[in-house]
């Protein structure tokens, strides 16, 4: 199918008209087909991501569309050319410029390296609040790539060659427009008595939180003498077990990234991590202290308004907030709940828009793998709207969190201080998605559940507010000069 598509006349279908990437220049004669390009595209690829692949694809797109309008992320950050070409998308408008508001209206976005990555691009496009959002489809470079996989674009390392990549711009066209919810997080801490607070130093948080050094004053959670860290994710959340594994992953992999240049090796080391963490035998090596029950305490809000206790059981040393029916490389901890369950838990299947997310808790490395035989799920906690982590004084002094990958160290109270962490629904953004889409849609008619949707709550809170966006992206983010890119995978 590549080969019979792969003629100039096919790539017309993608090319974006040279006086939209470079202002105040001219069409040029047989440039774009007369209604305008069918399927417009920027492309975003993250060069250090995948070893070699990264820069090879980014070699191959340029190769086959215009150099203007593929963008190696190494060079130049995305809010920077989204911002740059829809002003001029904006301003060729008010002209009444057909070319432009076609392709304005049909754009769609690629970006190709590993779930930060993604993230970050999808972040960019949550904040500038375009007035014409693009869809996203994503190329999986990463070594976990569950947000390709989650909507059909697969989780192995693509090809690299011409006939590869037309076959992917085919499916690009192709693919349907999905709604995936976003969510806002909230980490709030005392202010450390010495060092740097942007991070809090020896901390290394994700990209995708920011520091504030202000807040609303009507934040409830407003309180003297602490930090406010803010951001997003559109994957998961998680602590405990399998953030230990991350967090042991990107420290060796930072200290030896020679060792991390094929997917196949990287999760042959993930795996190996995870035997030595003490994970399949976490009853002899990690005490109950270090159980979830024991760390934190947990509130969640099902329906508007109502916060209220969440039981944990003592065996869980692992919990996961999941957006996505895709985590840990493909794995799908919620599962599909049977009859029974929904009606006497009122639980529903993992849909992406239903502005709910599926929290579930594993015991160990062994109840992990259980995700591997047909039907199997983690603990299913609960469904929430919001869902709040209280950490006081107590036997352990520091926990592991990670958001879409991207793993830490938390530090947690010595003393009668609490470090917070609040999540909650904050608004959705358009993906791609294949015929092959595991993400399912509340709103999909052969759903029984596709007129119960929860309410976007955007205007419950001062949500406008500064410190309430920034999911990663825009005026505010930058990711610095002595951060390597092939880490945000």
């Amino acid at each position: 199918m590549a080969s019979c598509n792969s003629g100039p006349n096919f790539l017309k279908n993608f090319w974006i008209p040279n006086h939209v990437l470079v202002p105040d220049s001219k069409v040029e004669a047989g440039e774009i087909n007369g209604d305008g390009p069918n399927c417009p595209v920027l492309v975003f690829v993250n060069s250090k991501s995948g070893g070699q692949l990264g820069g090879d694809l980014l070699k191959t797109y340029r190769a086959l569309l215009s150099e203007k309008q593929v963008f190696d992320l190494g060079e130049e950050a995305p809010d920077k050319v989204l911002s740059r070409i829809y002003a001029t998308l904006e301003n060729l408008k008010l002209q009444g410029d057909q070319l432009a508001i076609r392709t304005m209206e049909r754009l769609r976005l690629i970006v190709a390296g590993g779930d930060g990555t993604a993230g970050w691009l999808l972040g960019v496009v949550c904040d500038l609040k375009l007035s014409h959002p693009p869809p996203i489809a994503t190329v999986p470079l990463g070594t976990g790539n569950n947000l390709p996989f989650a909507f059909g674009w697969g989780k192995k390392n693509p090809g690299t060659d011409e006939q590869s990549v037309v076959s992917f711009l085919d499916q690009v066209m192709k693919a349907k427009e999905m709604k995936i919810d976003n969510w806002h997080i909230l980490m709030r801490m005392r202010a450390p008595k010495q060092g740097s607070c942007d991070p809090i130093a020896p901390l290394e948080l994700p990209h995708s939180l920011h520091a504030f050094h202000r807040v609303s004053a009507a934040d409830e959670l407003s309180m003297e003498g602490c930090h406010t860290f803010r951001g997003g994710f559109w994957n998961y959340f998680s602590m405990g077990m399998d953030a230990q594994v991350s967090y042991a992953f990107h420290s060796e992999r930072k200290l030896h990234p020679e060792k991390f240049k094929n997917q196949l090796v990287n999760q042959s080391t993930y795996a190996k991590l995870g035997c030595t963490q003490g994970w399949f035998l976490a009853s002899l090596f990690h005490p109950p202290s270090r159980n979830m029950a024991h760390l934190a305490k947990v509130k969640v809000m099902k329906a508007h308004g109502r916060w209220e206790d969440l039981h944990i059981p003592s065996s869980i040393r692992s919990i996961v907030c999941l957006n996505l029916p895709s985590f840990s490389g493909g794995l799908n901890p919620w599962g599909t709940p049977n009859s029974k369950k929904r009606r006497d838990r009122d639980l529903t299947p993992p849909y992406v828009d239903d502005g709910l997310l599926e929290v579930v808790g594993f015991r160990d490395a062994w109840h992990g793998l259980v995700l591997l035989a047909p039907n199997g799920h983690g603990t299913r906690l609960a469904q929430v709207h919001r869902i709040r982590f209280e950490f006081h004084k107590g036997a352990a002094d520091h926990t592991f969190m990670r958001i879409d990958g991207e793993p830490w160290k938390q530090p947690l109270p010595v003393d009668d201080d609490t470090v917070l962490v609040e999540i909650s629904h904050h608004g959705q953004v358009n993906m791609l998605a294949t015929h092959d889409s595991r993400a399912r849609s509340v709103y999909d008619p052969s759903s029984p559940y596709h007129n119960d949707v929860e309410e976007d709550d955007s205007n419950d809170e001062e949500t406008a507010a500064d410190e309430f966006r920034k999911f990663g992206a825009a005026d505010t983010f930058k990711i610095p000069d002595e951060v390597d890119l092939s880490h945000l995978s």
